[in-house]
């Protein structure tokens, strides 16, 4: 009969199995995304807050400008209506000249009844 010879492992043994999943890191880790996601949150909420602010502040600087202006607006709208009186008149002179007895500028009405009332502004 003849001898069996048994198969055995090399001298140091079989080198280990690898089993592990060898996945090389590939880009920031979810911490460090997270990090940059708040702080570019952060600044744009603080860009938010001085837009705000100056936002305020032009609207605050408009509405001072219109008050500062109204004296002056209403001194001219003044003006015009005197400015557009007078010329009415003299072209109502004008027109009527040949009518005997008209005064010009007074009411054709005989009453207040039909008097037109006089122009309100309102700001």
């Amino acid at each position: 009969m003849s001898q069996y010879r048994q198969d055995m492992p090399p001298p140091g043994g079989f080198e280990p199995v690898k089993y592990k999943r060898n996945i090389p890191l590939r880009g920031p880790s979810g911490v460090v995304i997270l990090g940059g996601v708040t702080a570019v949150c952060a600044y744009g909420f603080y860009r938010l807050g001085k837009g705000n602010l100056e936002k305020r502040e032009l609207k605050r600087e408009a509405t001072w400008s219109r008050i500062h202006l109204v004296p002056l607006l209403l001194a001219e709208g003044d003006r015009d209506a005197y400015r557009r009186q007078k010329a009415a008149l003299e072209r109502e002179k004008e027109i009527m000249k040949d009518v005997p007895d008209w005064e010009v500028g007074k009411s054709v009405y005989h009453n207040d009844k039909y008097r037109p009332t006089d122009p309100i502004v309102v700001l």
